[in-house]
């Protein structure tokens, strides 16, 4: 008999069963990558975070080096004070420790995470400041609780503080917060988020210089985050002292008299171009700073209605005004379209190409030469000049004598002002220049911009008969390779093209508009021989002037004087502006009196008694 026997087909089941060995496989070669990865790849990345678990690295900030004034006066300096931190890798239950830590450290909540979030690409394990400034009380009551609190961490640094406040703010500048814009703009390589790094004045400047270099601690630590020890330590570099060519008792003077009002008040030495006074106000004060501070604060200092922030020196743009009228008659005398026996006669006003235009005397001055129309800033004088003259030989003199470029003072943010010229209002207006506005030029108006660091700059060119200094703050330099040398010899600076018997002229001008009953008479100090001039610039359209007149409101403009003493051997420059102060002559000369005086007076003091 036959036996029938029937296979089971296996196919399908093979089928499956190589789809889960094929599975199975392609799994474990995912799990040895993966290993692979972890191990060999990502090993540094786990190593440190294992590292973390057992060690803690700390950041030992460096002291920031003094700021000095030239006689040693301590304007910026560096103190120990506490701070404490936050790890959040310690934290059981963030939001939870976030009400707390806030409780105890008696800050707001919302604040506290506002500052933590800043820090969210942070590794976990590093500590993130959220107090500093601690008081002692402060300090004890954390260090008693550390155990309650094993997210938090005290640590010391030093901080930086501005002994006298507000005192130089804009020469000296502040530290800020590095924020992630910082770093991403590529401006601070070796800084990390959250170091305080110079922002601005000479802070910034020397930035490289005061820092440092931080040094570095790397510690034990239990599951609890407290410390058993010591493990390894580099000790942190303080950075360099910087002494500034300031005079303290000239900047503070400078500040008093300009307190109430807006404006600037430079002094400098016209023999090295070192910078004795540089004040702007309204002023702030860099010790806000230090601690860091909401967003909403920052805000409110930077909407301020008077720009606080704004250094007027070497930022402000201004209308030169008659201070303009030095160029205009260094221009005419070396072009020879003048000399100085030329004569205009001002009436009081003049038609220049069918147009009206006055002098500040009603009734005129008279036939005026080059030391008249100087001393007592005739308008119609230099408007004779600047039909003599085209716009573009203007430009070229401006460029020449120091307006239209920058300073290269060791300040960052200097404007460059600007001196007109056909070109310009060919590119910028296009349209052609018309010789009207040439006019108006003449005597510092138009278009015509100048920071009063340009003013002060000029000043000493004409005091050193044609010889340019370069203006800088810092006076003892440390031996760094790339940074500026400062000038010390007037013989030594280059000098421009013009005759210095020609300069000669314009300083007699400015002597007798001191010392003659001219328009900057209140400068005038008996055997000091200050030269001078004023200024006063118009800062509205002539029929908004008289509309308001005709309301019976006061029209005020900006008040300007530049000047230097003595008259041979200057040892001072002194430019003063004073924002709708009104006239030159009676509001800023006044001032820079008495900075010419109390100059004058420390010099005598310092004098060695001679013996007979």
């Amino acid at each position: 008999m036959r036996t029938n026997r029937i296979y089971e087909d296996l196919f399908p089941l093979i089928k499956r069963a190589k789809l889960v060995f094929a599975f199975v496989e392609i799994l474990f070669i995912f799990l040895i990558l993966g290993f692979w990865k972890i191990q060999i790849l990502d090993h540094e990345k786990y190593w440190e975070k294992s590292e973390a678990n057992r060690m803690r690295e700390i950041a030992l900030p460096s002291q920031r080096g003094l700021i000095l004034d030239r006689n040693g006066q301590i304007l910026a300096d560096s103190r120990g004070s506490f701070k404490v931190s936050l790890v959040r890798e310690n934290c059981r239950d963030f939001a939870i420790s976030c009400k707390r830590v806030a409780r105890l450290l008696k800050i707001d909540e919302a604040i506290l995470k506002e500052r933590i979030k800043k820090y969210e690409s942070f590794p976990l394990f590093k500590p993130i400041v959220v107090k500093e400034n601690l008081s002692l009380d402060e300090v004890a009551t954390i260090e008693a609780r550390k155990l309650e609190f094993p997210e938090l961490i005290l640590q010391t640094e030093p901080k930086r503080f501005y002994s006298f406040g507000t005192s130089a703010a804009h020469v000296i500048g502040y530290i800020q917060e590095l924020s992630q814009e910082d770093i991403k703009n590529g401006e601070y390589e070796q800084k990390r988020l959250g170091d305080l790094v110079g922002k601005t004045g000479i802070e910034k400047e020397y930035e490289a210089l005061l820092a440092g270099r931080d040094g570095k601690m790397v510690e034990i630590v239990d599951s609890l985050g407290r410390s058993k020890g010591e493990i390894t330590r580099r000790e942190p570099k303080m950075g360099q002292n910087l002494v500034l060519s300031l005079d303290f008792n000239l900047q503070k003077k400078a500040e008093e008299l300009l307190e109430g009002k807006e404006g600037t008040i430079v002094a400098l030495d016209p023999r090295t171009g070192e910078m004795l006074a540089l004040a702007s106000y309204p002023t702030f004060d860099p010790n806000k700073f230090i601690n860091r501070f909401t967003s909403e604060e920052w805000l409110s200092l930077v909407n301020s209605p008077e720009f606080p922030l704004e250094n007027r020196a070497i930022r402000g743009l201004y209308a030169p005004g008659s201070i303009f009228k030095l160029t205009m008659a260094l221009g005419a005398l070396d072009k020879g379209l003048i000399t100085d026996r030329t004569t205009f006669f001002c009436g009081g006003t003049i038609q220049i190409y069918g147009q009206a235009f006055s002098c500040m005397a009603t009734g005129g001055h008279g036939p005026m030469n080059l030391y008249n129309g100087i001393r007592n800033s005739c308008n119609i004088y230099f408007y004779q000049i600047g039909k003599l003259m085209d716009i573009d030989e203007i430009f070229r003199y401006g460029e020449m004598l120091g307006f239209g470029t920058k300073t290269g003072i060791d300040l960052g943010g200097e404007k460059e002002g600007l001196v007109p010229n056909s070109l310009w209002k060919r590119k910028v207006k296009n349209e052609p220049w018309m010789p009207g506005e040439t006019i108006s030029v003449s005597i510092g108006q138009g278009p015509l911009l100048v920071t009063p660091i340009q003013v002060a700059a000029h000043t000493a060119l004409i005091a050193n008969r044609g010889h340019k200094v370069v203006l800088h703050l810092l006076k003892s330099q440390p031996e760094k390779k790339g940074k500026r040398e400062t000038s010390s010899q007037i013989s030594e600076s280059p000098a421009v093209n013009i005759s210095p018997s020609t300069f000669e002229e314009i300083i007699r001008g400015m002597w007798e508009g001191v010392n003659r009953d001219g328009t900057g008479r209140a400068a005038k100090i008996e055997g000091y021989d200050v030269c001078g001039k004023t200024g006063s610039t118009q800062i509205m359209s002539k029929e908004k002037i008289e509309l308001l007149k005709q309301r019976g409101e006061v029209v005020k403009t900006h008040s300007w004087f530049t000047g230097f003493a003595p008259k041979d051997n200057p040892e001072i420059v002194v430019t003063v502006l004073v924002e709708y102060g009104g006239m030159g002559g009676a509001t800023a000369a006044p001032l820079a009196r008495q900075l010419f005086d109390l100059y004058r007076e420390n010099n005598d003091r310092q004098k060695p008694s001679q013996q007979y």
